[in-house]
C-alpha cells in the first residue's frame, strides 16, 4: 500500500511539472573534447530548489530523468547541493561552503547580528574532502567546477567571491573561530557555469514585491510539505523556522508568517532577485582571474503580432504563462531605481534574457562571445538556447532528456587544463604529467572512461534538434540594437518574424556564430544551423 501511495504520488507531481506540448528535442551531438582535469561537478539549484532526497525523488536536476547519475555513468564525479531555497545568497554560499569541504555552517558573526539570526547552521559531510589540497606527485591542485541554475548562478558567484577575496567585515568584527570561508586566498573553484541566471535581478520580482509579500506567501504554501520526512525542506535553521516534530500545520505557519525574518528584507531571495538587490550583489561579488565563467541565456517569448508586448511561444510551460505576460510587457522609470524599458521583455518565463548573460549593472566584469577558445576571469557567453523556458532547461516541464545536454557542457569542463602548484622533480619519466594534448577522452584512464569503447553511433546518442529551438546569429549581427539579436530565427521564418525582438540597447548581450561554438571542433554544444543537413535535423515537438 504505501508503495503504491509513492508510486501515485510521483505520478500526480510528474503531471504537475510537465506539459507535454513543451517537448523539446536534444541538442546535437559534438566530438569528444580533450581532457584537461579530473575536477568534480557540483550542481546547484536556484529559488525554491531542493535535494535529491526531496518531492519523492522528482529530481530538480532532470525532473523524470536524472542528470547527477548520468554523468557519473560516463565518468564524472558529480554532488547535487541543497541549500537554503529561498534563503540569500550569502547564506546559501556558507551552506554551499560547509556541503563542499565538511563542517558546521558559519554565516558569520557579523553577518548573523547584522540580521539577527543564528551564527551557526547544519553540519554537513565533505562533497570533496581534499577542496584545495596538493597532489604530491604530481602537482595538481585539487579544485571544482560549479554549475548553477538561475539564482544557483548569483550563489556560486558569491561563494567564489568569499572563498579568493574573503569578507572584510567579518575579519574585523570581534569573534572567535572566523571560518576560512571569510579568510579569502582560496582559488579552490576552477569554473562557474550559469544557466538562466539573473544576474541583473528580475522585473517580476520588482513588480509582485509592489503588490505582494510573494515570497513569504511561498514560503507558507511549501512549508506545510515541510514534514518530519522532509517531504521539502525550507532548511530556515539559522531563523528558528523548522517545523518540529509534530507540530501542527496551522501553529508553524503562525510561527512562519510571524517571523522577524520577513523584516529583513536584504538577507532573503527576494531581495537578491530584485534588479536593485543584484545591482547591490554586482558591486562586490567580482569575476576573479583565474577563474573560467560560462553563461547560457534561455528564451521562449516572441513578439506579440500587433503590439511590440513579448508572448511565450506554445512550447511554454503553462505555470510560466502569467510570468512570461508579466516580464514582457512590463516598464518602470522610478527615479532612483534602474529603469526597466522593452529590451527587458523578451524572458524565458521568469527571467529577462537580458539578464541572463552576464553581470552589468554596476559591474566591472567583461562580456565575450565564446568562440571555442575559453578564457579566464571573463564571462564566455555560450549564447541564446531559443524555444527552451526556465524549467526546460533542468529538465521540468518538458519530456526532453536533459542530460546529453549537459554531458556535451561537462566536456568542455574536463577540456580545461589543470592548474599545478610547483610540480617536484621526476626521475622517472613514466611518471610526468600527461600532456595536455594527449590526454584524449577515449583514453581508459580520464574522466569518461565508458568512452574508450564508445562507437561512433554511440557517440550520437543526442537526437538532432531542429534550429529553431536553439539558434544563434553570425557575429556580423550580434549587436543587441538591431531586432533580431535576442531572438534569431530560423531559415524558414518569415520576414515578419524575423523582427519580431524589440530593440536592445545593452551590446553585452552577446550571440555567436554556429562555427564558433565548438567545445574542440566545428561540432558544438548548440544545434545546427539552417543549412544542416536533413539527417542532423529533427522537427520540433
Amino acid at each position: 500500500m504505501k508503495k503504491n501511495f509513492k508510486s501515485l504520488a510521483i505520478f500526480i507531481l510528474s503531471l504537475f511539472f510537465l506539459n507535454i506540448s513543451s517537448l523539446l528535442p536534444a541538442l546535437a551531438e559534438t566530438a569528444t573534447p580533450q581532457s584537461g582535469n579530473r575536477y568534480p561537478i557540483v550542481l546547484v539549484h536556484g529559488l525554491g530548489g531542493f535535494g535529491r532526497d526531496e518531492m519523492l525523488d522528482f529530481k530538480y536536476w532532470g525532473g523524470l530523468y536524472d542528470i547527477q547519475e548520468y554523468l557519473k555513468a560516463h565518468g564524472y564525479e558529480v554532488h547535487t547541493a541543497a541549500v537554503g531555497p529561498v534563503s540569500s545568497n550569502w547564506d546559501r554560499a556558507c551552506e554551499l561552503y560547509a556541503q563542499l569541504v565538511g563542517g558546521t555552517v558559519d554565516y558569520g558573526a557579523a553577518h548573523a547580528a547584522k540580521y539577527g539570526h543564528a551564527r551557526y547552521g547544519r553540519t554537513y559531510k565533505a562533497f570533496i574532502p581534499d577542496l584545495g589540497k596538493v597532489d604530491p606527485e604530481t602537482g595538481e591542485i585539487k579544485k571544482v567546477h560549479l554549475i548553477g541554475h538561475s539564482m544557483g548562478g548569483q550563489t556560486i558567484r558569491t561563494l567564489v567571491q568569499l572563498l579568493e577575496q574573503g569578507a572584510e567585515e567579518e575579519r574585523s568584527y570581534t569573534q572567535d573561530n572566523l571560518s576560512p570561508l571569510f579568510a579569502g586566498g582560496h582559488s579552490w573553484v576552477h569554473s562557474i557555469t550559469t544557466i538562466s541566471t539573473p544576474h541583473d535581478g528580475t522585473s517580476l520580482d520588482n513588480a509582485i514585491n509592489k503588490g505582494m509579500p510573494w515570497l513569504q506567501s511561498f514560503i507558507g504554501f511549501m512549508s506545510t510539505l515541510s514534514t518530519p520526512n522532509q517531504l521539502y525542506d525550507l532548511k530556515l535553521d539559522q531563523f528558528g523556522l523548522t517545523r518540529y516534530q509534530g507540530e501542527p500545520v496551522d501553529a508553524y505557519l503562525k510561527r512562519v508568517f510571524e517571523s522577524s525574518y520577513w523584516k529583513l528584507n536584504r538577507d532573503l531571495s527576494n531581495w537578491d532577485l530584485a534588479v536593485e538587490g543584484a545591482r547591490e550583489l554586482n558591486g562586490w561579488v567580482q569575476a576573479q582571474e583565474n577563474v573560467y565563467y560560462f553563461s547560457w541565456a534561455t528564451n521562449a517569448t516572441r513578439k506579440f503580432l500587433f503590439a511590440d508586448y513579448q508572448v511565450p511561444k506554445i512550447t511554454m510551460n503553462l505555470f510560466l504563462v502569467p510570468f512570461a505576460l508579466h516580464i514582457g510587457s512590463y516598464t518602470r522609470n522610478v527615479p532612483g531605481q534602474v529603469p526597466i524599458d522593452k529590451t527587458w521583455w523578451p524572458n524565458d518565463g521568469l527571467v529577462s534574457l537580458i539578464s541572463q548573460n552576464g553581470p552589468k549593472i554596476n559591474s566591472t566584469d567583461q562580456i565575450i562571445n565564446y568562440d571555442g577558445n575559453p578564457r579566464r576571469g571573463v564571462w564566455n557567453y555560450m549564447g541564446v538556447l531559443e524555444g527552451y523556458d526556465h524549467l526546460d532547461i533542468i529538465g521540468i516541464g518538458t519530456l526532453w532528456n536533459p542530460c546529453p545536454w549537459y554531458l556535451k557542457h561537462a566536456q568542455l569542463l574536463a577540456s580545461l587544463p589543470a592548474d599545478y602548484a610547483e610540480v617536484p622533480e621526476k626521475d622517472d619519466e613514466n611518471t610526468q604529467t600527461i600532456p595536455e594534448h594527449e590526454q584524449d577522452l577515449t583514453s581508459e584512464d580520464n574522466l569518461n572512461p565508458s568512452f574508450s569503447e564508445t562507437t561512433e553511433e554511440q557517440t550520437n546518442e543526442i537526437p538532432e534538434k531542429d534550429d529553431e529551438n536553439i539558434q544563434t546569429i553570425t557575429e556580423h549581427d550580434q549587436d543587441l540594437t538591431s531586432e533580431d539579436t535576442l531572438n534569431p530565427s530560423s531559415s524558414e521564418t518569415t520576414e515578419e518574424q524575423t523582427n519580431e525582438a524589440p530593440e536592445k540597447n545593452d551590446e553585452n548581450i552577446q550571440t555567436i556564430t554556429e562555427h564558433d561554438q565548438d567545445l574542440t571542433s566545428e561540432d558544438t554544444l548548440k544545434p545546427p544551423s539552417s543549412e544542416t543537413t536533413e539527417e542532423s535535423t529533427i522537427s520540433e515537438n
